[in-house]
């Protein structure tokens, strides 16, 4: 499941990276954005029109994915919730930060800082409507896997770690 998530994960940042950093020709492009919630109040401000919703819609779907991708390419089942909310949409939020950092640079691309909160959301919403129950069916099938040591089958024990022990140099 790592591996699919990797896979998913580095196929979906470059199909966001193809649409996000692709330049465009224009007659005009607006001035950055750098006032949080300034485009969003401006898209609202003349009602709630279809174009609206597409634009808004479009900045939260952009990177939703990532809020199940990320988590699934950790790998990990015995987590808390809340620490695998904060850094998924931590994470989302870099990412969204470094696309319009990058696209500063693209001709006819302007940074806005509200589509960085809108992708930030739409990662911790998708978050929280599937990893939690997701993970939830997962340990119910297979077990709490992740909190057994492995043991030797003869034996009993634990494996020894040596990262104490003198025989070893680490330079």
């Amino acid at each position: 499941m790592r591996v699919t998530g990797l896979l998913l994960l580095v196929a979906h940042l470059l199909i966001v990276g193809w649409l996000t950093l692709r330049p465009r020709t224009v007659p005009w492009v607006s001035a950055t954005n750098l006032e949080p919630l300034a485009t969003i109040q401006a898209e609202l401000a003349t009602g709630p029109s279809w174009e609206a919703i597409q634009h808004l819609g479009g900045s939260v779907l952009l990177l939703a994915p990532l809020g199940v991708l990320l988590p699934l390419s950790a790998g990990r089942l015995n987590v808390s919730p809340l620490v695998s909310l904060t850094r998924t949409v931590f994470a989302g939020a870099m990412i969204a930060l470094a696309i319009e950092l990058l696209q500063s640079g693209v001709p006819g691309r302007v940074p806005d800082i509200d589509s960085v909160l809108l992708g930030s959301l739409g990662v911790a919403l998708t978050h929280l409507t599937v990893v939690p129950g997701a993970r939830r069916r997962l340990r119910r099938r297979y077990g709490d896997l992740g909190e057994v040591t492995p043991r030797i089958p003869r034996v009993g024990l634990a494996p020894q770690a040596d990262a104490l022990s003198g025989s070893r140099t680490y330079l």
